[in-house]
């Protein structure tokens, strides 16, 4: 069963975001998104400065088995990226949920996350995934 934190929001497309106390929004991807890519190989991380659209595609990991593009799962502006996973990109297998992390963005409306998932919702969406 794929790790799911509690204190995290859900998008549909496997991104996770961490709200931060200064108004940014941390985002990753799911532990279940890098178990079904497998060990990570490669990251392309968006520019700082960049404004995304709402599941606007923004980054590229890519694993052994293939490439998945990463999407905004809120609008806004990326603040800073996590240059780290350009050595050392399978943080993203070890750590998905801390040290791989793949970018800050401050969001276009602060209540857009309202409208992502909850863990209970992102485990309901993976058991409807898988057929459960």
């Amino acid at each position: 069963m794929s790790e799911v934190p509690e204190n995290l929001k859900y998008s549909a497309s496997h991104e996770w975001v961490r709200a931060e106390p200064d108004g940014s929004v941390v985002v990753g991807i799911t532990h279940h998104a890098q178990d079904l890519l497998g060990d990570m190989v490669y990251i392309e991380l968006p520019e700082v400065g960049r404004a995304l659209r709402l599941n606007e595609e923004c980054a590229v990991v890519e694993s052994v088995k293939a490439a998945s593009d990463v999407y905004a799962p809120i609008a806004g502006t990326i603040e800073a990226v996590n240059s780290e996973l350009t050595a050392q990109p399978e943080l993203i297998n070890t750590l998905p949920y801390s040290d791989g992390w793949l970018f800050r963005l401050r969001p276009e409306m602060p209540t857009a996350l309202n409208d992502l998932l909850d863990a209970d919702g992102y485990r309901r969406q993976l058991d409807d995934d898988s057929g459960a």
